[in-house]
């Protein structure tokens, strides 16, 4: 990924957060944060990674209002960063915090399992 492209992204990350968090009002939406954004060498697709805390429904129906909001967002995106070409957006779920809560809630049980042995 090139200096440009690396800035393009961090901008994308930053204004899809706060249009999240402050301008978005679907009631589906729950704690939704931006992880990382991936765009491709041209910048016309911006693969948007986002992590969601909650059961596998909100997280469905987190995943479908932010399908449904593309649009929009991208319209803002538009509006607010100075780029030729506003990339096309594809949200994706990162579940590595989710995974990284579940490791270490492992990792306590194997501690309290071999305090119990000892």
């Amino acid at each position: 990924m090139t200096n440009r492209t690396q800035k393009v992204a961090m901008a994308i990350k930053q204004e899809i957060s706060n249009i999240i968090l402050r301008e978005l009002k679907d009631p589906r939406i729950g704690f939704v944060t931006v992880t990382h954004v991936e765009l491709t060498n041209d910048l016309k697709i911006a693969h948007v990674f986002y992590s969601f805390m909650g059961d596998t429904k909100g997280k469905e129906k987190t995943h479908h209002a932010l399908l449904t909001a593309r649009g929009y967002i991208r319209r803002l995106l538009g509006d607010r960063l100075k780029l030729r070409f506003v990339p096309e957006i594809h949200f994706e779920q990162d579940d590595s915090i989710q995974k990284t809560f579940e490791v270490a809630e492992l990792l306590k049980k194997l501690k309290e399992e071999k305090k119990k042995d000892v």
